[in-house]
């Protein structure tokens, strides 16, 4: 059973975290190049609803496995009259058909997966043939200094930021899982401690 932080204390960290000035700036630079049939892992809250270019999307699903999160979802859908199909599901085993969706789109979503293998492996089977993945993660650091630190705050991060991992590898396991990756950024978010500002962003497609 969800401890009461899990169950209400999580979604409203996650929230606001996730909602400050320098992560929507990055969220504007990949969530507008969606297009087609868009499944969004991890859209609880709703965040990116307002960088979506209604004309580019020919469907809209949403996956999350927070019910709390859901809700501000289907609110931020509302708001921004995009029509969206949102379920209440883990992304290691998606409830879609194979090749269903033209773009899958994850932004800080998977530092918390159960399993970011998994994770991938289940979005390479849900894109079509042809179809991207648009990611903006936070992550390993490229610096030995501060991926120290990230090692020491990790296991305590993870009990307060809802299983949030701060040094799994970003563009490292797209490729990994067999995708061809375009990091079109890479850097420390400004005005964030460096062992949680580690961020990249870019799209990636099956490789070959």
């Amino acid at each position: 059973m969800a401890s009461w932080w899990e169950k209400h204390g999580v979604p409203r960290l996650i929230k606001c975290a996730c909602s400050q000035g320098q992560i929507m700036k990055a969220r504007s630079k990949v969530v507008p190049h969606a297009a087609g049939d868009v499944l969004e892992l991890g859209c609880g809250g709703g965040i990116n609803m307002e960088f979506y270019v209604p004309e580019r999307i020919a469907s809209f699903t949403g996956l999350d496995p927070s019910p709390e999160l859901l809700d501000m979802s289907r609110a931020a859908a509302a708001t921004h009259g995009m029509k969206a199909d949102i379920h209440c599901g883990f992304g290691e085993a998606m409830p879609f058909a194979d090749g269903q969706f033209d773009t899958v789109v994850t932004t800080f979503t998977l530092c918390s997966v159960a399993s970011q293998v998994a994770v991938l492996s289940e979005i390479r089977r849900v894109l079509k043939p042809g179809g991207t993945a648009l990611f903006l993660e936070h992550g390993a650091a490229p610096d030995a200094g501060v991926a120290k630190w990230q090692r020491r705050i990790e296991p305590v991060w993870k009990r307060v930021g809802g299983n949030c991992h701060l040094t799994r590898p970003i563009g490292a396991a797209y490729e990994k899982a067999g995708f061809a990756v375009d990091r079109q950024g890479a850097a420390y978010m400004p005005k964030t401690p460096r062992p949680f500002g580690w961020v990249e962003y870019g799209t990636a497609r099956v490789a070959g």
